[in-house]
């Protein structure tokens, strides 16, 4: 009886462990199999911040404000900047604002609210903008200021243009020049014109320009005869040609109707020189005989034929070409997270701060070199001049 006691206890025991560690986990179905944990996700399935979905390679929104279309150098400007940004996968907004400062502002503000993630500004009147740009630049929109500069403002970012002192200074030098050339020996009778008082970059060229000229109107080698020499008083509103005529009619009349003779006048812009050169033309000068020396900017087109054709003296090449791709290398490489290339950051102080620049060469262009530096370069076709 004991015997068969001590087996029962025995096989209730093996039962009993049997029951504490054998059980098994069911059998996992085929489809919970595959899916794999969250670290290792596939890459077909990763949140949205791969390099394929980042603003860079899907390209990005940006927005381009051009002064106007009444100058066929801002035209070159913006569509050339235009092409070789969409070429890089961009999507380009090119507005011109017609002169119009109340029409750039409220293009500019459209571009923001349309979520431009880099503006590039030709300012119409540079210190309009402030307040539109600052708040643009703390939502983390990059701003260039495009050839002229941007103030009262710390959203700028970096500042594409020429070097803008040395157009002044070249558009002097070839007055001289041409002068000395054409006119023989001294004293010359000269008038100066500058651009739009709104324009930083007048402010430039005038500088640049009366460091040549300051010292030869102390040595009485040039005259002002109409005493006109303070960029406030020889300044031209918005460069338009035709307030250049004007003011070149009522000079004309007050000093040179008694038989003394203008030898040369100061443009610092190709619209002012033509219009300059029509109210010479209208006032009696004779092209090829004794129309005074005039300078110029921006070869347009136009000018080049004056050129040519013995009216205008010189004009000073700034090629848009390359200052546009400057501007589009600029916001590839902001959106891309990198710093652009900058060659200048002491120069262009826009009253807030000194903005980091690129600075272009520019050249002067005259009968002499117009064929190479403007048509084999290809800046204008043959067409254009015709």
């Amino acid at each position: 009886m004991k015997k068969v006691l001590m087996c029962i206890l025995v096989l209730a025991m093996v039962f009993a462990l049997v029951a504490c560690g054998g059980t098994t986990a069911p059998t996992p179905s085929k489809s919970a199999e595959a899916q794999p944990s969250p670290s290792e996700a596939p890459a077909s399935q990763a949140p949205a911040t791969s390099a394929a979905a980042s603003p860079v390679a899907a390209g990005g929104y940006i927005g381009i404000s051009m002064p106007n279309k009444s100058s066929e150098r801002w035209i070159k400007d913006g569509e050339t900047m235009e092409k070789i940004l969409e070429e890089k996968g961009y999507t380009v907004d090119l507005q011109f604002a017609e002169d119009d400062i109340p029409t750039q502002k409220s293009q500019i503000e459209n571009m923001i609210t349309k979520g431009a993630k880099v503006l590039v500004i030709a300012a119409i009147d540079g210190s309009t903008l402030s307040a539109t740009l600052e708040q643009a630049g703390k939502d983390g929109v990059k701003i260039i200021s495009y050839d002229r500069l941007l103030v009262d403002t710390a959203a700028v970012s970096y500042y594409a243009t020429f070097d803008n002192k040395k157009v002044g200074q070249l558009q002097a030098e070839s007055l001289v020049d041409g002068l000395k050339k054409l006119k023989g020996d001294g004293p010359y009778n000269v008038e100066l014109f500058a651009g739009s008082p709104d324009d930083t970059n007048s402010f430039y060229f005038y500088s640049g320009a009366m460091d040549v000229l300051q010292p030869l109107i102390d040595a009485g080698t040039i005259v002002i005869p109409s005493g006109q020499v303070k960029q406030g008083d020889i300044g031209t509103l918005r460069w338009q040609g035709e307030v250049a005529q004007s003011r070149m009619d009522a000079i004309l009349a007050a000093n040179y109707t008694s038989g003394k003779v203008l030898h040369g006048v100061l443009s610092p812009y190709d619209g002012i020189s033509r219009g300059v050169l029509s109210s010479l033309i209208s006032f009696g000068y004779v092209p090829g005989k004794d129309l005074p020396v005039v300078t110029g900017q921006d070869a347009e087109a136009a000018s080049i034929k004056l050129i040519i054709a013995g009216q205008q003296y010189s004009t000073i090449l700034k090629d848009t070409r390359e200052l546009a791709a400057v501007a589009a290398k600029m916001v590839d490489a902001v959106l891309g997270g990198a710093e652009p290339e900058i060659n200048d950051t002491t120069t262009y102080n826009n009253n807030v701060k000194v903005v980091p620049s690129y600075l272009l060469v520019p050249y002067t262009v005259t009968i002499d070199n117009y064929q190479k530096l403007v048509m084999d370069s290809g800046y204008l076709k043959p067409e254009d001049i015709k």
